[in-house]
């Protein structure tokens, strides 16, 4: 009996089923500062530890995103091994905030599926969970994955067609304020920008100018540092084409610390909506950002507004921040499409 773990196919799973993930993730400031040397974060909250207690969080909070890289990461041993590629992401939470010495668990229980028409692969829907060292929810969403068949001859049948009904937006109402969040005394000379939600129309596009180029070792690096094992990550040979495909995660997250040049004040992440890696992205390729607002809330708390944002990186700079062609197709070079909530002074 074999001793090594070669991951689930498409085959293997069942709707219903749930699978507990391994090796618990002990979050550190190390991952804070490692987050840091990765991406060019300057988002006052996860980077001062003055500047959170100051809005009312004495427990100085890393960035979210860390958080759901690590969650994340636990389930892909499991579900994504033998992945194709990640295809998106639905009614992502983050119930509160993650701090140093968080240890954190991730279960996944599979929500649809459906067999692609070509017999060699198939689409896998999960729900995951991440849970605290206390058993409390930090990060809950869905998420559907194209993974390999094992058996790609067409002798095996095609399961039942399950595809979830996912909400289209977390709404509003069901965001969580982190307990304490307070921006009545927010710092805006510290921040790094004046605008608060009101200064935002929705329709508005904001080109975030800057542009980063893709490494090797630094998307490895940062992959790894999530214990993300996916194959088509790592080894040359996972591919036809003979690549390593840069993680989604680590669009979204290049993306977001880009955004801060125009949107220095969305400092918290509450909820991803919809997210969509629309083209794949490698080592060479110069990514950008840029946003529209979507829609703007208020919440119970002091001063805290919410931004409904569209981030969209691309593999080059696009000026006239286009999304889709006159096909309705993305446009040549966009690489990621992420519809996500972030709390805002008000």
């Amino acid at each position: 009996m074999s001793k090594t773990n070669p991951g689930n196919f498409f085959e293997d799973f069942q709707v219903g089923q749930v699978i507990e993930h391994a090796t618990p993730r002990t979050v550190t400031e190390g991952d804070r500062a490692a987050y840091g040397s990765i991406y060019p974060t300057r988002f006052a909250l996860p980077s001062s530890a003055v500047f959170a207690e100051s809005v009312g969080l004495s427990a100085h909070p890393v960035e979210e995103l860390i958080g759901f890289h690590i969650a994340f990461g636990k389930t892909v041993p499991d579900v994504s091994l033998n992945a194709v590629a990640n295809l998106g992401y639905a009614e992502c939470r983050f119930h509160q905030p993650v701090v140093p010495g968080d240890t954190l668990s991730t279960k996944s229980e599979v929500i649809g599926l459906k067999q692609n028409s070509n017999g060699k692969s198939g689409v896998v829907y999960v729900r995951s969970t991440a849970t605290n060292q206390r058993g409390e929810v930090a990060i809950d969403w869905a998420r559907w994955v194209m993974v390999h068949k094992r058996d790609t001859t067409g002798a095996t049948d095609a399961p039942e067609t399950v595809i979830p009904e996912l909400a289209k937006a977390v709404d509003a109402k069901n965001l969580i304020v982190p307990k304490g969040l307070d921006f009545t005394s927010y710092d805006f000379t510290a921040a790094g920008e004046p605008h608060r939600l009101a200064d935002y129309e929705v329709g508005e596009k904001i080109d975030h100018v800057d542009g980063v180029t893709l490494t090797e070792s630094e998307h490895q690096q940062a992959t790894r540092l999530w214990q993300n094992t996916a194959k088509v990550h790592f080894n040359a040979e996972a591919r036809p084409d003979g690549r390593n495909l840069v993680y989604g995660g680590h669009i979204i997250s290049l993306a977001r610390a880009l955004s801060f040049n125009g949107l220095a004040n969305a400092q918290l992440v509450a909820a991803i909506n919809a997210g969509a890696h629309t083209a794949p992205a490698f080592a060479g390729d110069t990514v950008y950002a840029w946003s529209e607002v979507l829609d703007r809330a208020e919440t119970d708390a002091p001063d805290v507004g919410a931004l409904r944002l569209r981030l969209v990186a691309t593999k080059g700079r696009d000026e006239s921040m286009t999304l889709r062609g006159d096909d309705g197709k993305y446009a040549p070079g966009v690489l990621l499409d992420l519809d996500y909530w972030a709390l805002i002074p008000a």
